[in-house]
């Protein structure tokens, strides 16, 4: 899942980029409210952490101008403010929800799992390949009822493949929807990646849903799969 953090504070910024990280997150950091309604339209993003106040253009002002730019991803606001009204015109401004300052990182990772969990009607709860379900928001993986373990990147890296499934999606394209912008992977690591998923994904249920094709890249089989 990708999140955009739009926050001031360099110091928390980079605090929430790393512990999202470890939590399954692709995260992008943007310090400037203007910056941060750029990256917003210009990417896709499961959801967004934006603080209220930014410099050159607050929070409510971003929040107030994506649905006019056609951006409707769930918003999470952060604010050192406290106090009904501060939290209504945030809400009112086209906020999902509200966390003020200082907040439990737990309650923040748990409020944005929920958003992404109710999001659009074009990002489903439960994610479905044939008999293979990811759930997103608990990041569990199941196969024919099995629950698979997966580290945070596997899991990533696999939801990219069945949120595609279907498609052919080369590694250019795995790493930008899977590693965040600041990072620079070398491409041979999706193979690593793409090998491990087969290894748990696949091998113990004789399947083979997660293909190579030669010299473009990779597909994940929905409906009807082939047995290895």
């Amino acid at each position: 899942m990708r999140v955009l953090v739009v926050e001031d504070d360099r110091r928390l910024a980079e605090l929430l980029a790393r512990g999202l990280t470890a939590e399954g997150f692709a995260v992008d950091v943007e310090y400037d409210g203007r910056d941060g309604l750029w990256r917003a339209t210009e990417d896709e993003y499961d959801v967004i952490v934006l603080d209220v106040m930014l410099p050159s253009l607050n929070g409510y002002r971003v929040c107030a101008q994506l649905p006019a730019a056609g951006v409707w991803t769930p918003i999470l606001m952060l604010t050192a403010k406290d106090g009904e009204l501060d939290e209504a015109e945030g809400l009112d401004t086209g906020a999902d929800d509200y966390l003020t300052k200082p907040f439990s990182y737990l309650v923040l990772v748990a409020r944005l799992r929920a958003l992404v969990r109710r999001g659009g009607v074009t990002r489903p709860a439960v994610l479905r390949a044939g008999d293979l379900e990811l759930d997103p928001a608990l990041r569990v993986c199941r196969r024919r009822d099995t629950s698979i373990p997966l580290t945070a990147k596997e899991f990533a890296v696999l939801e990219f493949l069945v949120r595609h499934q279907d498609q052919v999606v080369t590694k250019t394209e795995i790493i930008r929807g899977v590693w965040d912008s600041a990072q620079d992977p070398d491409p041979n690591l999706v193979e690593v990646y793409i090998s491990t998923l087969r290894r748990k994904v696949d091998a113990p249920f004789h399947r083979k849903s997660i293909t190579t094709v030669r010299g473009v890249g990779y597909r994940l089989r929905g409906e009807g799969e082939e047995d290895a």
